[in-house]
């Protein structure tokens, strides 16, 4: 799998991120252990495309996205955001580049101030970064307000005073003040009703459209990924274990643990018939992570040899890898680092 996209139209590579929690114990607050949240992961996102990082609970999605925007420091690893390497910049330089790289939270109430109006959350944002002059902030205000959907009189409302999905669409106006060119989306629609789900999903897409801007999409449900996704990476267990198109992916996944996850996923089409895959056991400890293949106590396909042999990202095509060593023989073409086109 080549990395043949010109290089300027690859807004963030990540290489080799780690992140590594320490456990304390004992009276002293002695380190006896790491959580490994984050175990080496590399990937790169065209300008304009979506990528999104899907898996079970605890996989390490959500530490990665924030990895990715310095909101938790990475253990190791680069992160290269348009040709500038995030991990090096004083809080100076990274305050300003942050004007280019937004999150936008799961929970969108615990990420809006309670005690400020829809006006103060917004109008602080374009002081801090000296965005607008005063006199023509509320008028900026109120154009990002109905750029999500919401009309100019919520400007002075709090946030306990709107459903769920309109304090989604506060937390992306927000986002969208500081005119972004990356959105990291952890988990945007999960906490809202269905009905609400699809609304907030086709105005991130929407937005992409009109403003060009390039998502890293974390989610847990599959069909969601496979309407908005460009390319997808599948992780457990800290690592990610399969990447590519999404089309490849949804189509043509060769992981065990991918094909577990998409016949977990319900179908609209009551006559398309599937076979079940029931993973065996829990997701183990990343305190302890099995030796060898993470996946392989659950796998259904395992051998001896995935207790010993390390997985690596191996292609399957041009745009498509998966770290399996019995579904993608390691010697078609085997690199430590794959990058998404």
């Amino acid at each position: 799998m080549n990395n043949l996209v010109d290089p300027h139209d690859v807004l963030l590579r990540v290489e080799n991120l780690k992140k590594y929690f320490p456990i304390y114990t004992g009276v002293f607050s002695r380190v006896t252990g790491v959580v490994k949240a984050v175990d080496g992961i590399s990937f790169s996102v065209q300008r304009g495309k979506t990528l999104s990082l899907v898996g079970e609970s605890g996989c390490g999605k959500t530490t990665a996205g924030r990895c990715i925007l310095r909101l938790i420091e990475p253990t190791s690893g680069t992160t290269i955001f348009d040709g500038i390497s995030i991990n090096t910049l004083k809080p100076h330089d990274l305050r300003r580049l942050r004007r280019r790289m937004q999150p936008v939270f799961q929970d969108p109430f615990g990420s809006l101030n309670p005690r400020m109006t829809v006006y103060s959350v917004l109008a602080e944002i374009l002081a801090v970064h000296n965005l607008v002059p005063r006199n023509k902030r509320r008028d900026r205000i109120y154009e990002l307000l109905e750029m999500v959907g919401l009309s100019p009189e919520s400007a002075d409302r709090y946030p306990h005073e709107f459903s769920g999905g309109q304090r989604q669409r506060i937390g992306i106006a927000r986002a969208l003040a500081v005119e972004p060119e990356l959105i990291v989306a952890d988990e945007p629609i999960s906490a809202l009703d269905v009905s609400i789900q699809a609304q907030i999903l086709n105005l991130l897409m929407d937005l992409q459209r009109r403003l060009g801007l390039t998502y890293i999409f974390i989610s847990h449900d599959l069909s969601v990924v496979r309407h908005i996704s460009d390319h997808v990476a599948v992780m457990y267990l800290g690592k990610i274990v399969e990447i590519g198109s999404a089309e490849d992916i949804f189509e043509r996944a060769v992981h065990p643990y991918t094909k577990a996850l998409l016949a977990a996923a319900p179908t609209p089409d009551p006559d398309r018939k599937r076979t079940r895959i029931i993973l065996q056991g829990d997701v183990p400890s990343p305190i302890n992570p099995p030796s060898g293949c993470p996946f392989h106590p659950r796998c259904p396909d395992a051998k001896d040899s995935c207790k010993h042999q390390d997985q690596v990202l191996t292609a399957v095509t041009e745009e498509h890898a998966a770290a399996c060593h019995i579904h993608v023989p390691r010697e078609r073409h085997a690199r430590d680092e794959i990058y998404a086109r």
